[in-house]
């Protein structure tokens, strides 16, 4: 028997985009049949023009709860998610407190997260200095590997490995191990400053490429799985299609930031476009595509890393934000947030565009002549690959029904009230952008930014 039916002029399937039916019956895609054909169900949607996509998978999303909550929270980030469509996302150990750096502290989060998400919501645990012997516990209960720092995280409680404590760490359980890449000898203080160039300055490209070749070394010698987390430096691009040439088990992503951005554009003062390694400049942007282009980089995420607008050195234009993650009230567009009297020197490191990744990237993608299934592989199947989920990622027999209705053709400006995480700031903020969610289904029912329909998800092979 089959529960629904969804037509779409422009369903992104195996065999690219076109015209297609897919069937659903207990959660999953059953059949992928002509748009005019498919069984007859009670439940029988044409999209019409609507893109049907895959739910995008984010595997980089800081949630900071609890702990850290006012910074953002479950409720908040996963409505967001939800709003973007994205279907899953996996949250970092930190700026949560605890860390995620034990079973007990992985049990602390999962009950924070529980009975308010909106999306499907796994865990990455965290490798520290120190608690190598605690990784395969961890692991066993139920992450889907762990992150490391080469240089300081920003928060005190998530110290940096050194190169050889990140090979201990790979040496302690065969998993899969993501990396902040940037090399602390190569980096310098930022001054105290409203000048984005002395930011950029103080994290130049050469920390990056030092700290990549510092993992693809850990990999080689350990035969361990490194994943390079945002890159933005494209000079390290040659060295990790080098190391995937000699067989190694390295990848990497990006950011729609460091794809979209450029640092000419960054006004002085406008800290809402920092983030930690930094947004570079145009012939390093078109260099970044064209390594996603080729294949050396493997997925696009978010990392978003929102935090309360003061410690942006930013103003509080909406006062509810601080208030309960359920009200959300919303704020005029405010143009001034484009143009702020921040610090960057002292400002949080962090962009927050979880819900603005899809457009953002599809406003650049048609620009550049990419179409919807090549956002579609970086945006849902890569990153699902990356963690495991076997089961989602693309439309297909088989695979969750996790799914997004998409307007590609429409146009709207971002508008901070209409943000669904926690705080209105963001780097977009009076962008006109392409592209509109519609609507998401996970499992194969009508999900969405009102409805807390998400769970908690475990790699395949392991109790949830």
């Amino acid at each position: 028997m089959v529960d629904l039916v969804l037509r779409s002029r422009r369903a992104v399937v195996a065999d690219g985009e076109r015209p297609a039916a897919v069937s659903v019956a207990g959660g999953r895609i059953v059949a992928v049949d002509d748009y005019a054909a498919g069984p007859a169900t009670a439940e029988d949607v044409d999209l019409g023009d609507l893109a049907l996509l895959p739910g995008l998978v984010d595997t980089h999303v800081h949630v900071n709860e609890p702990g850290r909550t006012e910074w953002e929270g479950f409720a908040t980030a996963t409505r967001a998610a939800a709003a973007g469509g994205v279907t899953a996302i996996v949250d970092m150990p930190l700026n949560s407190l605890p860390p995620t750096v034990d079973v007990a502290a992985l049990a602390v989060k999962q009950r924070a997260a529980r009975g308010q998400v909106h999306v499907d919501v796994g865990f990455w645990g965290g490798a520290v200095p120190g608690n190598a012997g605690a990784l395969p516990a961890l692991h066993a209960a139920g992450v889907f590997g762990f992150k490391a720092f080469l240089a300081d995280s920003g928060v005190p409680e998530f110290p940096p490995l050194s190169p050889d404590q990140l090979g201990e760490a790979l040496r302690a359980v065969d998993a899969q191990f993501v990396v902040h890449a940037e090399d602390p000898d190569h980096l310098h203080a930022a001054a105290s400053s409203p000048a984005y160039a002395d930011f950029l300055a103080s994290r130049p490209p050469d920390a990056e490429h030092a700290a990549v070749a510092t993992a693809i070394a850990a990999a080689r010698a350990t035969g361990g799985r490194v994943h390079i987390l945002h890159l933005s430096a494209a000079s390290a691009l040659p060295l990790i299609a080098a190391a995937r040439a000699e067989g190694l088990r390295v990848t990497a992503e990006t950011c729609p930031h460091y794809l979209t951005l450029r640092d000419k554009d960054i006004p002085d003062g406008a800290t809402q476009f920092k983030c930690c390694p930094p947004i570079r400049g145009e012939a390093n942007r078109a260099a970044l595509w064209d390594g996603l282009g080729d294949g050396t980089i493997d997925c696009v995420v978010s990392d978003h890393s929102p935090c309360p607008p003061g410690l942006k050195g930013l103003p509080d234009l909406d006062p509810s934000a601080e208030m309960e993650a359920n009200l959300l009230l919303p704020v005029p567009l405010d143009l001034r947030l484009i143009s702020a009297g921040g610090d960057f020197g002292t400002a949080w490191g962090g962009i927050a565009s979880l819900q603005l990744g899809l457009p953002v990237m599809w406003t650049e993608a048609r620009q550049r002549g990419i179409g919807l299934p090549a956002l579609a592989q970086w945006m849902a199947a890569a990153p699902a690959r990356l963690t495991g989920l076997a089961d989602r990622g693309a439309i297909a027999p088989g695979l969750r029904a996790d799914l997004c209705a998409f307007a590609p053709d429409t146009t709207f400006i971002v508008d901070p009230a209409q943000l669904r995480h926690r705080h209105h700031v963001t780097p977009y903020t009076g962008h006109e952008l392409h592209g509109t969610v519609s609507r998401i289904w996970l499992a194969g029912l009508p999900a969405g930014p009102d409805d807390r329909s998400g769970q908690l998800t475990q790699p395949p092979g392991r109790r949830a």
